[in-house]
Parts: structure tokens; sequence; C-alpha cells
């Protein structure tokens, strides 16, 4: 009971500490004159993925390989099937408005790029290397697009339009509570990190569950509760693009930039479960987002329905 309590305690203190980070950051980078551009390119991405990153490097270290990787694909998998579903069932996503074409074709490439490498068995340094060199491209491409889409438009309130889609920022904030957010963040994220992984671990050995469906499950769903609140927000004012957008851009860095960062703390095994199983229920769940990218399909609370209903048979075939 107490490892329940202790793993519970660890995930709330990783979401605080990353919700800390990103605002400490953000705002840092604000006052320092860093355009917000970049800031929502880079330190809000990292600073959101933040809890799966210490995540996958705690578990490498403590050779706990099938937590590392259960989070990332679990995540995934969540993320398309749970933080796209709920939502849904709340009001209709007009994702029939959004041009996330590109984007989601660079997560589909991200997601077999992965797969691929799965298959070779560990991912090692060069594997790691391999998804790193794939997200700076991404981060490249994202960052010259935005800089001719400027170039077309006009600079006059790009800066205001850009803030706007920044609950954190503030440019006024006094640095003395920009260190304050930055010094919890800091300190909460490796806190949270080793509480999380650790008593994870104790439940799996003791109810006999595989380290690998701990990952999937239990760790998985927590790290992605701010990328489901963020989208339940976004599906009540009708910022479809932000949801879609918010789905894609955290499943696109799961899979380049956690498993990347972690191999430079040691390889991960890759067990023989994720190849039979759970690596295609990951496609298939990204697959799922083609009607609603390429046709101009809402995701309606039908839809709503089909992906929450899917997302609860994946865990239960998993648990059983």
């Amino acid at each position: 009971m107490m490892a329940w309590v202790l793993s519970g305690l660890g995930l709330v203190i990783l979401l605080l500490a990353g919700d800390a980070l990103v605002r400490g950051a953000v705002n840092l980078s604000l006052r320092l004159g860093v355009p917000a551009l970049i800031v929502s390119l880079t330190i809000v991405a990292f600073g959101t993925s933040a809890p799966e990153l210490l995540i996958a490097i705690k578990a490498v270290q403590e050779n706990a390989p099938g937590i590392a990787l259960g989070n990332v694909v679990g995540s995934n998998t969540a993320n398309v099937l749970l933080v796209l579903g709920i939502p849904a069932l709340l009001a209709t996503l007009h994702t029939s408005e959004c041009n996330t074409r590109r984007n989601y074709v660079f997560m589909l490439l991200a997601t077999l790029l992965f797969i691929a490498l799965a298959f070779c068995g560990t991912f090692t340094l060069l594997s790691g290397a391999i998804l790193l060199g794939a997200l700076s491209l991404v981060l490249i491409n994202a960052f010259r697009q935005a800089r001719a889409h400027r170039r077309a438009c006009g600079n006059a309130s790009e800066d205001e339009e850009e803030l706007e889609g920044l609950e954190e920022a503030d440019p006024d904030m006094p640095y003395w509570k920009v260190s304050i957010y930055l010094l919890l963040g800091l300190i909460g994220l490796p806190m949270g990190a080793h509480l999380l992984v650790d008593n994870a671990t104790v439940i799996a050995r003791t109810y006999g569950v595989s380290e690998t469906v701990i990952g999937l499950t239990l760790v998985a769903v927590g790290t992605s509760l701010p990328e489901l609140a963020t989208t339940v927000m976004a599906a009540l004012r009708r910022q479809a693009d932000v949801a879609l957008g918010n789905v894609i851009g955290s499943n696109m860095f799961n899979l380049l930039a956690i498993v990347g960062i972690a191999t430079l703390f040691g390889e991960i095994s890759v067990d023989p479960e994720f190849l039979e199983f759970d690596l295609w229920v990951m496609l298939g769940a990204t697959l799922l987002l083609v009607p609603f990218v390429f046709f101009k399909r809402d995701i309606t609370k039908i839809w709503g329905v089909i992906l929450t209903v899917l997302y609860f048979t994946y865990v239960i075939s998993v648990l059983v």
C-alpha cells in the first residue's frame, strides 16, 4: 500500500515540478528577449515532456528498461486514444479546420523510425543519435516554416499572437519569481522521478506484473495527464488546432527526444512484448488520425466514444 501512495506522490510532484519548470523557463526566456517562437518550439516542448524524460533516464539507470519504453509507447497510445477521446466526449473537436498534414507526416515517419530501431533489439547510443538527428531536422523545418510565415504575414503583432497560446507567459514576471519556479522544477523533477520509478518497480514485483505493463499503464497514463488537461481546455474553447497539435507534437517529442536522450545514460533493451503487440497498437493509434488530418473529419462525440473504448480495451488486454 505504501508503494502505491509513494508512487502517486511521485507522480504529483512530477506534474507540479514540470509545470513550474515550464513557467520559469518560458518567462526567463521572455525576460531575456528570446523570441516566443523559439520558446514554444524548444523550452515548452522540453518542459512539458520533462516528467517522461526524467522517468526514462531514472529507469535506464535503475535497469528497468520496461518502464522507460513502456512510458513512451504507452503515452503515445494514450495521447491519441485517451487524450483526444475524452475531450471529444465533452465537445466536438473541429479538426476539419486544422492544417496539420506536414507535422502529422513527420510524426508518422518518427513512429516508423522508432519501430525500425526497436527491432534491432536494443536502443544503443547510435540509435539515440539517429533519433536526436531526426528531432533536429523536425525543429529546423518548423523554425523555417514559422520564419517564412512571418515574412508572408508581417511582424506587427506576431509576438502577441504567439504569446496567446502560452498560458505560462508573463513578460513582466519578476526575476525572483522566475527563480523560484526554476528551482522548484529542478528539485522536484528528479525527486518525483525517483519516487515514481522506484515504487512502480516495487508494485510490479509485489503483484507479479512486469515492469513493461506498469510502464504502459500506470506511468504512461500519469505522464499523459498534462496533455489531457490541455486538450480538454482546448476542446471547450473550440481550439481544435491546439488539441491536435498538442498530441502530434508530444508524440513526436516522446519518440525522438526522450528515448534519444535516455540512451546517453545507458542502453535500453526492448522487451519482446513491445515487438509483438504494443508497438503495433501505437502505430495503429497513429494511423487512426488519418481521417481527421487528411479528409477533414471532425472528432465528434461518437469518435470520442470509439477512441476511449479502444484505449480501455487495450489497457485490459495488457493487464490480462
